[in-house]
């Protein structure tokens, strides 16, 4: 019976309790928004339902690892993921125009959502390895092309969406790891001119005969559709135009739940994954988003609290990226839904539909977990 009340005890300690009830509430938001999306296909409401549950006990089974392990297992799990993602250049199913899948037989996997772990994970082993002695250029360059390889096969399958989260979350790792803030304006004014450079010169640039070389041709349609969905309004930019009118509708209180004309008269497509929060705010309308984004930005902030309070480079360096990746997914959702930026394909956190970024989320939030629930092993090598 002793064991018992301890293993109970040691299962309830692991969990982050300011972060857990977030998760929850934003569970709740998400199914409630998924039971009105699907309107009668209700067997997607049973598969998220499914997912959240799969995703809740991945996150509980991550967080009871100790960051030790956690950080020893860094370099077989990137290795795998790029090897994984070799494979699949060579013998990967494609689907829609894109290679992005090995199929097992038993299962389809997609080996770049587990690059959006390991890539951070392998930079944080990496500089806390390197953490006896102040980093050098030298350093920041190896770190560079441990995320440069993985996000260059990503992006040839292509996958540019999955491809911007593991560069956001791996760039976060070298971030915080002291990257200086000053080397990157060069590169902030060269994406400052070429988007004033696009945006100036858009109808010649965006004439079919023009190569942007470093974008695939279906991605410079993306960005010029962005900048003119009336120029294909009912094909690339249908979706742009549509989920901007289902946010507009919404007006400053909502329609109401399960009122939405937009929704469910089938305007807004792929309403259950990547435009969901078209769905959420022709519902709830402007207070509804506001409060959505607050929960956002708890779960961030919980996130970046877990970073401060970390007591390994290890723990701070993969906390912070965990956080920032949220926020990533957040900001590229909303903007692309809301016309700001181009349709890439990333969900939107714990609302989307999908196992497989529920799952890399669960991931995510278990690694938050066990970074603020373990004290770094004492014994010879363990950290």
């Amino acid at each position: 019976m002793k064991f018992i009340v301890l293993a109970a005890r040691r299962l309830l300690m692991v969990l982050d309790w300011p972060l857990l009830i977030l998760l929850i509430v934003m569970a709740l938001v998400g199914m409630a928004t998924m039971h009105s999306a699907v309107g009668n296909t209700d067997w997607r409401f049973a598969d998220q339902l499914r997912n959240f549950l799969i995703a809740f006990a991945v996150m509980w089974t991550v967080a009871l690892l100790r960051p030790s392990f956690i950080m020893r297992t860094a370099p077989y799990f990137y290795v795998l993921g790029v090897l994984l993602l070799l494979a699949v250049m060579f013998f990967g199913v494609t689907s829609k125009g894109a290679t992005r899948w090995l199929d097992l037989g038993f299962i389809r996997v997609q080996p770049s959502e587990m690059l959006k772990i390991a890539v951070p994970l392998m930079l944080a082993w990496y500089f806390q390895r390197q953490s006896g002695s102040r980093f050098r250029i030298r350093d920041f360059l190896v770190a560079g092309v441990l995320l440069l390889v993985p996000a260059g096969l990503i992006i040839d399958q292509p996958d540019l969406g999955t491809a911007l989260l593991v560069l956001a979350s791996g760039f976060c790792v070298i971030y915080f790891a002291g990257f200086s803030f000053k080397l990157l304006v060069p590169v902030v004014l060269a994406v400052v001119l070429g988007l004033g450079t696009l945006i100036a010169y858009e109808d010649q640039l965006c004439q079919p005969d023009v190569d942007w070389v470093v974008l695939h041709d279906y991605q410079k349609y993306r960005v010029c559709v962005l900048l003119n969905p009336g120029t294909d309004p009912l094909g690339k930019g249908f979706h742009t135009i549509q989920s901007m009118i289902a946010v507009g509708s919404g007006g400053v209180y909502g329609k109401g739940y399960m009122q939405g004309t937009q929704t469910h008269l089938d305007f807004i497509p792929e309403r259950t994954t990547d435009f969901i929060f078209a769905v959420f705010s022709e519902e709830f309308g402007l207070y509804g988003g506001v409060a959505l984004l607050v929960l956002y930005a708890l779960m961030v902030l919980r996130g970046l609290t877990i970073t401060v309070r970390a007591p390994t480079q290890f723990g701070r360096l993969l906390a912070g990226a965990m956080s920032m990746m949220m926020f990533v997914y957040v900001f590229v959702n909303i903007g692309m839904v809301t016309g700001v930026l181009p349709v890439v394909g990333v969900p939107l956190p714990f609302m989307s539909y999908g196992g497989t970024a529920l799952l890399t989320l669960g991931i995510a939030c278990g690694l938050l977990m066990s970074i603020g629930a373990h004290q770094p092993d004492q014994r010879p090598g363990a950290s």
